[in-house]
């Protein structure tokens, strides 16, 4: 499965990407502890970002260039409440800072909730 933009994000904090962003690569505690970094499509970011950051106004959606992500990505099924048939992208490895192109905050609506995210503006 492929998204429909091409486009791959990973959620943080902004705190986070601020810490990481120093360095030449960036890596969450998912790779250490199910070893790999979670990724999604801008179209099912919200989904991720509803189970485990609800509440939270400080993200920031990091857009890839998935040509410059070195370990192997993977699509494999999230959680069982996940859409049926949906596969996200896991990286196998750390991600790369120059692979990141574009930064954006990502915030709740009104109604406290996440919606899908918008392609990257570059």
């Amino acid at each position: 499965m492929t998204t429909s933009s091409g486009e791959l994000v990973h959620l943080l904090g902004a705190d986070d990407w601020a810490a990481a962003s120093s360095g030449a690569e960036y890596r969450p505690p998912s790779l250490a502890e199910v070893g790999f970094v979670h990724l999604s499509t801008p179209e099912q970011v919200y989904l991720p970002a509803n189970r485990l950051f609800g509440g939270r106004t400080d993200l920031v959606l990091l857009y890839l260039s998935e040509d410059r992500l070195a370990a192997p990505l993977r699509w494999e099924p999230g959680v069982a409440d996940d859409p049926d048939g949906m596969l996200f992208p896991h990286l196998y490895g750390p991600i790369p800072i120059a692979a990141v192109r574009s930064i954006t905050a990502y915030r709740p609506g009104q109604d406290g909730l996440f919606r899908p995210a918008g392609p990257s503006s570059t």
